[in-house]
């Protein structure tokens, strides 16, 4: 993924700076914590889909409703992959991408939030190539982007944020939300509160 160096923090307005680094630090999470549900909602709320991010944190990911939600999600942001003019060589990338969005919101609805998440950081890499070209791989891609629209802006420094929280490939099992004690189960609550960010953000793309 494309990373986003602390410097850039810079250039996200002054009134959105401090709820940007109260979801991802600076310098990184002290050890042991990570990300909290208050800071990925305030989060949400400068990125405009407050309501429905709040409708949504604490609806079973097992029920219906849920998977409405997700259906929703996945019908978006394959118009969305179809949509992106990209060179022929690049059509293969594409098809490749469409590929990797059922089994991340495969990921979603068995609890493994943790795997859930580093898909997703890969597939907001591959988006950002297709929507952006080159420019994506720039160091300068965070700052492009708050030229172009400041929400749209908070959304890429979001993606490019993700590998903070990777697990050093450590994954759970598919059943994880089932086995996992009372401070896996926070943990878990909080990955997915981060990962509801970008979800409900590219559905209403």
């Amino acid at each position: 993924m494309y990373s986003c160096p602390p410097c850039v923090n810079l250039f996200i307005p002054s009134e959105y700076r401090k709820i940007a680094e109260n979801l991802f630090p600076t310098g990184g999470f002290p050890a042991g914590t990570g990300p909290t549900q208050e800071a990925a909602s305030a989060f949400a709320e400068i990125l405009g889909i407050g309501a429905d991010y709040w409708r949504l944190l604490e609806v079973n990911q097992m029920g219906g409703e849920m998977n409405a939600f997700l259906c929703h999600f996945q019908n978006n942001l394959d118009l969305l992959i179809q949509k992106t003019w990209v060179e022929k060589a690049d059509e293969i990338r594409k098809e490749k991408l469409q590929d990797r969005v059922p089994g991340f919101v495969a990921g979603i609805k068995a609890g493994n939030f943790q795997q859930a998440l580093e898909e997703f950081g890969a597939i907001l890499e591959e988006l950002a190539y297709l929507l952006f070209g080159a420019q994506s791989g720039k160091e300068d891609f965070p700052e492009y982007t708050f030229r172009i629209d400041t929400q749209m802006g908070l959304f890429w420094w979001y993606g490019g944020r993700l590998g903070s929280l990777r697990s050093g490939g450590k994954h759970r099992p598919a059943d994880a939300a089932l086995q996992a004690g009372p401070g896996d189960r926070a943990e878990l609550k909080a990955l997915w509160a981060v990962l509801l960010i970008g979800i409900c953000y590219l559905t209403n793309f």
